[in-house]
């Protein structure tokens, strides 16, 4: 980048890392996924320091919460919980990874993550518009605390509808089971009001960052 532009930060915190073994293995496995799903929307690579956070820098036009999905979706055996900031704003030209960069956008993140651990929310977002900011602040952590609340067998659901796009029919073809099965792990996940709530925090997003432009 060439002076100052506009991006994406994210950062991924592991929730009670101190406790769990693997935690490095599983946020370098993390952060390839998310430099294979972004590529070219991405502005930095994704990298983790050594306090278990993750961090990543999208360009403006790119979707914050498939990383969210991407990392929240995923089996407790396998991946740790994890806390989410997302906050959209100017960052400073650089190279290298994302925990590399600078830039008020990144300084916006560092509180946003402080901000979710003093609530114990799991998701916040700040698009740089107030108005739509405090919508985000009613949508945003419900939909962390439904993805936090899902059992192994509904983030797995979960993530081959939201994140894959199967329909239940593909679904079921892909785990070999009935798709009465999956209809009932639908229901139980709430999956339908999962995405409805998904649909809206990426609009209310996409709203804010219109207006933050402006």
């Amino acid at each position: 980048m060439s002076g100052d532009a506009r991006g994406i930060v994210i950062f991924g915190d592991v929730v009670r890392s101190r406790r769990r073994l693997g935690t490095a293995r599983w946020l370098e496995s993390l952060c390839a996924e998310l430099d294979a799903a972004y590529g070219a929307r991405r502005l930095a690579a994704f990298e983790f320091t050594q306090g278990d956070e993750m961090q990543g820098l999208l360009r403006l036009a790119a979707d914050p919460f498939d990383a969210v999905m991407r990392g929240a979706l995923r089996p407790r055996d396998v991946a740790p919980e994890m806390r989410w900031a997302v906050a959209a704003g100017t960052v400073e030209p650089g190279r290298g990874s994302a925990t590399r960069r600078t830039g008020p956008a990144f300084i916006d993140a560092r509180v946003t993550i402080e901000l979710a651990r003093r609530r114990r929310e799991t998701l916040l977002v700040k698009t740089g518009d107030a108005e739509t900011d405090a919508l985000l602040d009613g949508t945003a952590p419900v939909l962390g605390s439904m993805l936090v609340r899902l059992t192994d067998r509904q983030r797995l659901i979960a993530r081959l509808a939201l994140v894959d796009g199967l329909r239940q029919s593909d679904i079921a073809d892909r785990l070999v089971v009935t798709r009465a099965t999956v209809s009932v792990a639908f229901r139980r996940a709430d999956v339908r009001s999962l995405e409805r709530l998904l649909m809206t925090t990426r609009a209310l997003w996409a709203s804010g960052l219109g207006r933050a432009q402006a």
